[in-house]
């Protein structure tokens, strides 16, 4: 039996995936041990899963109801700035349980890198969505721009890209302050040095969504999404079920588990669904964001496990995080992206060249686009045929062992760094 332990950071999108690394890994005799914002505690337990909770609840909230967090560019800095604050408690609990096999972390979890310098422990580095794949063949999608960008000869865009990047700006000189009194080396680039680790890189999600390109990491194991929601252990609330038998199948509107700053987006939602006369489900944490005057035939649910709701859904409208996206492949429903920052614009765009759905801005989702856009989904054929098909290729996924395998291979002593 292995000491591993999974280091999430983020929000439910972020850890679902670990919640569900964990639970084949415990599956195959290995102790598994989570640490992360005490908000998933509940979540960790009830997947059978060992769970150190890292900081208070009002700390992660914090940063969810910072306005900023959904907004292109600034998104990025409170994302990092919070990592960075973040590696001191990441790194004392780390260090709290004793002997450690194996760590899987993403790269916002600096304290994973920086206890694999100080202790010798194998680290896997989890890229959950292609975004984090900054490529000179293949650019990430992370703004309009990136278009021109992207039609530039390979050469040049790797000038650019050795220009100095957001990482560094807003994290690295309290990681590196934090390495030095803990006698480690700092890294001179979080992104050029310590962005995937010389253990192994996994990337959850297949080729079919994102081919790998020659300057990707070597060392690199890519599966598929894990499609994890906890759908074992909560079902769809009675009152949801029976809406869902009354009647057509609904949209389904989610601004994505963390926006508590999505009230716009249900006042358009609410105002589409208004005109077209159709049913709708709106999952939302905050139901204060929700309008009071909803159109008959709406429902406002604070949570419903994805692979469950989707089977009964017509089209699906959300943020354009990967994990919520990959349930809506897995349910074969075309889908409608409002990306606002991070990785959801890159998303979007995988979305669109798949013909599975369509990508608004934050600008472009207006109610008349929203209705627009969501009449075509729910009537046009080859949308819906190329939706059906992104489900037929995650059927054909093979089992987790081969990749469990590779995992436990992962697990070789490593001599820290000097």
């Amino acid at each position: 039996m292995a000491e591993i332990l999974l280091l999430p950071f983020g929000s439910a999108g972020d850890v679902f995936p670990f919640i569900w690394l964990g639970r084949q890994l415990k599956a195959r005799g290995h102790r598994v041990r989570m640490i992360t914002a005490c908000l998933f505690e509940e979540h960790a337990l009830r997947a059978g899963l060992e769970f150190i909770s890292l900081g208070k609840r009002d700390e992660f909230e914090v940063m969810m109801r910072d306005p900023r967090i959904w907004k292109s560019g600034i998104g990025t800095k409170v994302v990092f700035d919070f990592a960075a604050k973040s590696v001191e408690p990441y790194l004392a609990a780390i260090e709290s349980c004793g002997p450690v096999d194996l760590m899987l972390a993403p790269v916002t979890a600096f304290a994973a890198r920086l206890a694999r310098e100080k202790h010798g422990i194998p680290l896997l580095t989890v890229h959950l969505q292609p975004a984090v794949f900054v490529s000179a063949h293949e650019t990430p999608l992370l703004h309009p721009a990136m278009r021109l960008f992207n039609k530039l000869p390979v050469w040049l865009k790797r000038l650019f890209l050795a220009l100095p990047n957001p990482v560094d700006l807003f994290a690295l000189p309290t990681v590196r302050r934090i390495c030095q009194a803990n006698g480690v080396k700092p890294p001179r680039s979080l992104w050029r040095e310590w962005w995937d680790s010389p253990d192994g890189v996994l990337a959850l999600f297949p080729e079919w969504f994102a081919q790998p390109q020659p300057d990707w990491p070597v060392k690199l194991m890519q599966w598929t999404f894990p499609l994890e929601d906890l759908a074992k252990e909560q079902a769809l609330t009675p009152e949801l079920q029976a809406f869902l038998d009354q009647g057509e199948r609904p949209v389904v509107f989610t601004p994505g588990s963390a926006n508590v700053q999505a009230s716009r987006f249900f006042v358009v939602a609410a105002e589409a669904v208004r005109r077209i006369g159709c049913r709708a489900v709106f999952v939302t944490r905050d139901p204060g964001q929700v309008p009071k005057d909803l159109p008959a035939g709406v429902i406002t649910v604070e949570y419903a496990p994805f692979s469950t709701l989707l089977r009964h859904a017509a089209v699906f409208v959300h943020h354009g995080g990967v994990g919520t996206m990959s349930q809506g492949f897995a349910a074969g429903v075309p889908q409608l992206i409002m990306a606002m920052a991070h990785d959801q614009p890159d998303n979007a765009d995988r979305l669109e060249r798949l013909g599975a759905g369509k990508g608004l801005s934050v600008r472009q989702f207006r109610a008349g686009r929203v209705e627009t856009e969501l009449k075509r989904l729910l009537n046009d054929e080859r949308i819906q045929l190329a939706a059906k098909e992104c489900a037929t290729k995650l059927r054909h996924t093979a089992g987790a062992d081969d990749l469990m395998s590779m995992i436990e291979a992962c697990m070789q002593p490593i001599q820290p760094a000097a």
